[in-house]
């Protein structure tokens, strides 16, 4: 368009034309290389790995972000995805519970997918820190995350579960496979906190 607008008003030579078009060529070429940098530089929702190419031993620098060796996960997380430290590093006995109830779950048309599990303490301490500066208090913080010392995702003992329906599910069936919400506050947090087939224990309510 704006090649086409500048030949009829002004009608250059041929010189004329092909700098107008080298022009045109630059701006379009610096624009895509400001937007590369971009995409390199800024955080991904879904952490340093990804569903075609990802590395459970890569993706964490030291001094760095967390990145996948600290548990980060992609998105569409499967709790079969054992390449993953994030999911290989769970208590065995509560990734086999999650495999189980994804399976069952698979049959009625929803899929599951764990957004995280197994956390390191470096991730721990990073997320406690923007909870932080989000509620402008450590006090405040601890009521949406637990310190590394106390949480169980280090211990490999939580997993978060999305999407909403698939906790919905669980929240329904998992004590079939011994899975519960234990925080009141977050529906997204299953724990293996009793014996499948029976009554999950009352939840947890986070001190304010």
């Amino acid at each position: 368009m704006l090649i086409n607008h500048l030949w009829r008003e002004r009608r250059p030579t041929v010189p004329g034309r092909l700098a107008i078009v080298a022009t045109v060529i630059g701006l379009v070429l610096t624009g895509c290389t400001a937007v590369s940098g971009a995409d390199e530089t800024s955080p991904s929702s879904a952490g340093p790995a990804s569903r075609s190419g990802r590395s459970s031993g890569s993706g964490s620098a030291q001094g760095g972000p967390p990145g996948a060796a600290d548990g980060v996960l992609p998105d569409h997380t499967s709790a079969y995805d054992t390449d993953l430290p994030g999911i290989a590093k769970l208590d065995p006995a509560l990734r086999e519970a999650v495999q189980r109830a994804e399976t069952a779950m698979k049959k009625d048309g929803i899929t599951l997918q764990v957004t995280t599990g197994w956390r390191s303490k470096k991730y721990q301490e990073e997320l406690m820190e923007k909870a932080i500066r989000k509620y402008g208090s450590k006090k405040k913080a601890k009521e949406y995350v637990a310190d590394p010392d106390e949480s169980h995702h280090v211990t490999g003992h939580a997993v978060d579960i999305g999407p909403t329906d698939a906790d919905d599910w669980l929240n329904r069936h998992g004590s079939r496979y011994g899975l519960c919400q234990t925080l009141s506050n977050e529906i997204w947090h299953f724990e293996l906190a009793t014996t499948p087939g029976r009554t999950c224990p009352p939840m947890t309510t986070p001190k304010t």
